[in-house]
């Protein structure tokens, strides 16, 4: 029971961090990662609320898993609402950056927020998101292709859909693609709950990344 208890505060803490990542980078004004610029182009172009959106993407996103046969997990359903959730409540309350050094600071604070987030969720190990959940499909029903040139593939393609939408892309889109993976290869061996099997060994938790 405690060990379940603490894979769920995880859960839940890496989620709300993602959210509050995800609102310092847009109030930092220097670019988002890329589904993100997708989901800011959607809410200009919309009206909706930016976590409204990230919300409402999340749904055909996990639609495509089904002919993919991928699964969802208690994870994955929780990551489909709360981030969403913390976004809007994260941008409701923080200050807009003004200044350009105040707006570098929250550009690097969002990245290394975002990183330690990624680990935390993943971490958790109640099952990837709908986003990381249609990369590892896509991986699945074509082996051929290795995970990093899907996750390239998918991640060009919302980037490009969002800036033409009027989503931001910028030097905070470039620094995210670069300092994420190793944030999370960081942070990750550091938060991951074990899962104690009898005669085995817990497996390490692969960084995917991506809510």
């Amino acid at each position: 029971m405690r060990a379940i208890s603490r894979r769920l505060g995880q859960l839940f803490a890496g989620l709300a961090l993602y959210g509050v990542s995800t609102a310092f980078m847009v109030e930092s004004d220097l670019g988002l990662n890329p589904w993100d610029v997708f989901h800011q182009g959607l809410s200009r172009v919309t009206g909706i609320g930016l976590g409204t959106v990230v919300i409402l993407v999340g749904v055909p996103v996990m639609l495509l898993w089904l002919p993919l046969r991928q699964r969802p997990g208690f994870g994955t359903l929780a990551n489909l609402v709360l981030v969403g959730l913390a976004v809007d409540g994260a941008l409701a309350v923080l200050p807009t950056g003004g200044t350009l050094p105040a707006r570098i600071g929250y550009l690097i604070a969002g990245i290394l927020l975002n990183g330690l987030a990624t680990a935390l969720y993943l971490g958790s190990r109640f099952g990837a998101g709908p986003r990381d959940g249609l990369m590892t499909g896509l991986a699945g029903r074509f082996p051929r292709l290795s995970l990093r040139v899907i996750r390239t593939g998918i991640e060009l393609s919302v980037l490009a859909a969002g800036i033409a939408l009027g989503g931001t892309a910028g030097v905070g889109t470039v620094a995210y693609a670069l300092a994420i993976g190793p944030l999370v290869q960081f942070f990750l061996p550091r938060v991951s709950a074990p899962l104690p099997r009898l005669g085995t060994r817990p497996e390490p938790v692969k960084a995917t990344q991506q809510a």
